[in-house]
């Protein structure tokens, strides 16, 4: 019996190297040929841009491009249910936006996917902070000011976001949640028109990235009024925080990451992530993200797992409290 035993053993272990094998000599050899990163949005944009950064500067490392295929539609989840369905080779990869990954499961009825359980995660490429700006008429200047301005008045007081279900409308709800503040979400089919809006005082706030508002805000055509970050924005650095403002822990930001399908090897996620953070550490793509509004983010596969769950969990929250539920 025992020399069966040992024999048995012995088979097991064979049959797992045999195994390990080949998943060992792909990632040697990887990248054999082109990748492809699907990005479920329309070209041009700031997700779009930060996913042609990526994907140009590790093609380059890697000695293979990475070819951008835009694939939009159903706010994202068209693009991202492909990927998951894709063969887990570390030749289709998929550029994870916050608004796909945390949002949508929350505020759709049903995604074609699920975040945590049909993808592998490679990294997160970075955050992109969110500000809350005003109309030049409003009267109100600070955060404090226009959450008892919006108590005062009877109807509130409107924020307009670039769609329902959106990270600037969660982060608008949240702030409801949190402040008791009186503020009316309007939803507009993209950013640019609230802000067109806000300049001509038709809507007294609207919540949009700090990128898109910097150049208004510096010409003086509105003003902002706080930022919910850990800490303030570079580019505005004498604009406080939500939390400077007495909120504790009043962090959303947007963010952006690559992910992989489910069962992709682990050596070709670990050379990924490698190239990545070797990208986002270089102080050429640092600037170019921060010319985006995107602060790099460089860290494990394990970090960009947690990171999400945390936000499918909190954002969940969020969601059941302001009763959101996209089309």
């Amino acid at each position: 019996m025992p020399s069966i035993r040992r024999s048995l053993l012995a088979c097991l272990a064979a049959a797992a190297s045999a195994a390990l094998v080949p998943a060992a000599a792909q990632a040697q050899s990887y990248p054999a040929k082109p990748i492809r990163l699907v990005v479920p949005f329309t070209v041009g944009g700031v997700t779009d841009a930060s996913a042609r950064l990526a994907a140009d500067l590790m093609g380059k490392r890697l000695g293979q491009p990475i070819n951008v295929e835009n694939r939009p539609g159903a706010s994202g989840n068209i693009g991202t249910a492909g990927v998951a369905a894709a063969d887990p080779d570390g030749y289709t990869l998929l550029l994870g936006f916050d608004g796909t990954m945390v949002i949508n499961p929350n505020v759709f009825k049903s995604v074609p996917f699920d975040t945590l359980k049909d993808f592998a995660s490679i990294g997160k490429i970075g955050d992109a902070k969110l500000i809350l700006v005003a109309a030049n008429t409003l009267k109100a200047d600070t955060l404090k000011e226009v959450i008892e301005l919006s108590k005062k008045e009877a109807n509130g007081l409107s924020y307009g976001t670039s769609g329902v279900g959106s990270t600037p409308h969660l982060a608008g709800s949240m702030l409801n949640i949190r402040s008791g503040s009186n503020l009316v979400h309007i939803a507009y089919k993209g950013g640019g028109q609230a802000m067109i809006d806000l300049q001509a005082g038709s809507i007294p706030l609207v919540w949009t990235a700090v990128a898109g508002a910097l150049p208004l805000i510096q010409s003086g055509r509105i003003k902002p009024i706080a930022i919910p970050a850990a800490e303030r924005a570079s580019s505005l650095p004498s604009i406080p925080t939500f939390i400077e403002n007495g909120l504790k822990d009043f962090v959303i930001d947007s963010w952006v990451g690559l992910l992989a399908p489910l069962k992709t090897p682990r050596p070709i996620i670990d050379r990924l992530n490698a190239v990545l953070n070797e990208v986002l550490n270089d102080a050429d793509a640092k600037a170019r993200l921060d010319k985006m509004g995107i602060t790099p983010m460089a860290g494990t596969p394990e970090q960009f797992h947690a990171s999400m769950k945390r936000d499918l969990e909190r954002y969940a929250e969020v969601v059941k409290a302001a009763r959101i539920q996209a089309d």
